[in-house]
C-alpha cells in the first residue's frame, strides 16, 4: 500500500484497515513461530503499512488540533 492510497482513505476506513493489518500481523507472527510462512517479506510489508497508516492518522490529528487552536 502506498502513502497516496492511504491519504485518499477516510479516517474510519483507516481505523478499520489498521485493525485488519494488526490482526494479520498477529497471524503471521504466530505462523512464523512454527515456521509455516510462504512469504517472509510479508511481515515487513505489513509492519510498514501499519506505520504508514499511523503516521497519516497522526498528521491529520495534529492538523486538526492546530486548526482548533487558531
Amino acid at each position: 500500500m502506498k502513502a497516496e492510497e492511504v491519504r485518499e482513505m477516510e479516517n474510519a476506513e483507516l481505523g478499520h484497515r489498521l485493525g485488519e493489518l494488526k490482526l494479520e500481523q498477529f497471524r503471521l507472527r504466530f505462523r512464523g513461530s512454527i515456521m509455516q510462512l510462504e512469504n517472509p517479506k510479508l511481515r515487513r510489508e505489513i509492519r510498514r503499512d501499519i506505520a504508514r497508516i499511523k503516521t497519516i492518522l497522526h498528521e491529520r490529528r495534529s492538523a486538526a488540533a492546530a486548526g482548533d487552536q487558531r
